[in-house]
């Protein structure tokens, strides 16, 4: 039987089907995300193509209000840029910086709780405490830190090139510990069973043994952590650009927009900083609703069948 027909009858395919909220929550997560990475094909306009921009149209309302122009359905912000078609590439820049630094924070926290729980000893003590003395040290407290040291060193001009790459390692770097500690406690669960000892009865490896035996049996609490883990790194990457410290306002995310557009929102231009709000929250309570979705379905003691 193929892969896809196993799924097809899988009770997991079954569950989700029948839970509104679990659907309700997927989908608006696949809009956002076709929304972001086709923004090149489906947005009006290009915000990075300044001869598409035009500082005469700035602070245009949506196209319901007074004044507006059918050109710029939500308005345009105070480049004269198309607020839409900036949503759409924040969008993309937002989902494509949470999933780069889950991705970073997973591959270091995997790697590190498989070895100290493996391993034990002295091993585990070290990497331990080191995880302890990077969870002491808050997200924003090291981005700040980071991000202040790169603007400083590289200059505004370089720093607009790099920022993509940058917050994907500062925020996947900050937070790898809450992966170490899981899979760590999985691991010291799972190596005294009775099929890992007769791995190494039989004379099997200690590497083998980790990532061949051990590791798999220990992704379905990394399953769960991730996808709360993107939602909070689009939320990182959303309040360090707040504060000037992420992406920069040439360069949109959701939250280089949300900050573009506060200075003005009390002045009237208010849908410059509420549309991009809309779309931040809608993005976060969808993947966070996917991911309590999951945490009870994999958890046999909360889900209820």
């Amino acid at each position: 039987m193929s892969i896809w027909k196993r799924f097809k009858k899988s009770y997991f395919l079954y569950s989700f089907l029948r839970d509104p909220l679990a659907m309700g929550s997927f989908i608006m997560l696949v809009f956002f995300v076709v929304a972001g990475f086709s923004a090149p094909i489906t947005a009006p306009t290009n915000p990075y193509d300044t001869s598409q921009i035009s500082i005469m149209d700035s602070e245009l309302p949506p196209i319901w209000m007074d004044g507006a122009d059918p050109n710029f359905i939500l308005g345009s912000d105070a480049q004269g840029r198309d607020l839409l078609s900036t949503i759409l590439y924040g969008t993309r820049v937002s989902v494509v910086i949470g999933l780069g630094a889950v991705s970073l924070q997973a591959m270091l926290g995997i790697l590190i709780g498989l070895v100290a729980g493996y391993r034990g000893g002295k091993l585990d003590s070290i990497l331990m405490r080191v995880a302890d003395v990077q969870l002491s040290f808050s997200t924003y407290m090291v981005a700040i830190f980071l991000g202040a040291i790169c603007q400083a060193a590289f200059g505004v001009a370089k720093y607009e090139q790099i920022a993509v790459p940058f917050l994907i390692f500062v925020i996947g770097f900050a937070e790898w510990p809450q992966y170490a500690r899981t899979v760590r406690a999985s691991v010291l669960a799972e190596k005294s069973k009775e099929y890992v000892e007769a791995a190494r009865v039989i004379g099997l490896p200690s590497r083998r043994i980790m990532w061949r035996h051990i590791l798999p049996n220990t992704l379905t609490p990394v399953l769960v952590i991730s996808t709360v883990q993107v939602a909070n790194a689009i939320m990182s990457e959303a309040a360090l650009s707040f504060i000037g410290l992420g992406m920069p306002v040439t360069k949109p995310s959701l939250g280089s927009l949300i900050k573009s557009g506060f200075e003005y929102f009390f002045s009237g231009s208010w849908w410059i900083t509420i549309f991009p709000g809309i779309v931040l929250v809608g993005l976060i309570l969808s993947i966070n609703l996917l991911g309590d979705w999951m945490r009870d379905f994999l958890n046999p003691k909360l889900y209820k069948k």
